[in-house]
């Protein structure tokens, strides 16, 4: 019992390890070509939304809508590969 208790300890300790390493990572995700883009730090939190004004009149509302989940979802795998490096390389360990 005291085995799975430490056992979940360390777990822990790694989580915030690898929160605390990737908390400085910022990634960016794009899309219209670059017209709509948005950044998040390696914690998954958005740290940035740039639409280019061109794109906002009513008329591009879905086009606006779709962009930003394209660049949102551009981000979420940036950070994910982001992730998978720093394991690989060594930086976190798990």
């Amino acid at each position: 019992m005291f085995n799975k208790l430490k056992q979940f300890k360390d777990m822990r300790a790694q989580a915030k390890e690898l929160q605390s390493k990737l908390a400085g990572e910022t990634v960016t995700g794009e899309a219209v070509q670059g017209m709509v883009k948005i950044s998040m730090n390696g914690n998954q939190e958005i740290q940035e939304v740039h639409i280019d004004e061109k794109l906002l009149t009513p008329e591009n509302k879905d086009q606006i809508e779709n962009a930003v989940k394209e660049a949102f979802e551009k981000c979420s795998k940036e950070l994910k590969s982001l992730m998978i490096q720093k394991v690989q390389a060594g930086e976190i360990t798990l």
